[in-house]
């Protein structure tokens, strides 16, 4: 199950599933893996809730066990 995450700590577990990044662009950062640009959602706005880090994920290719598994 997912729980809502800092934005930090987002980045964190990204760069541990090889997205390099972030990088600034535009309103949002991104990372990148491959062919993959991945919006990273602004900090300002407090912890990053459960249905957008799905969302997010989801984008990402990214299953929610593999998430969880980090």
């Amino acid at each position: 199950m997912l729980k809502s995450i800092s934005v930090k700590k987002l980045i964190q577990n990204l760069r541990q599933l090889r997205f390099i990044g972030p990088y600034s662009g535009g309103r949002h950062m991104f990372m990148i893996k491959g062919n993959l640009k991945l919006h990273i959602p602004n900090p300002h706005q407090g912890d990053i809730s459960k249905s957008l880090l799905s969302e997010i994920l989801r984008q990402a290719g990214i299953s929610a066990s593999e998430w969880n598994n980090l």
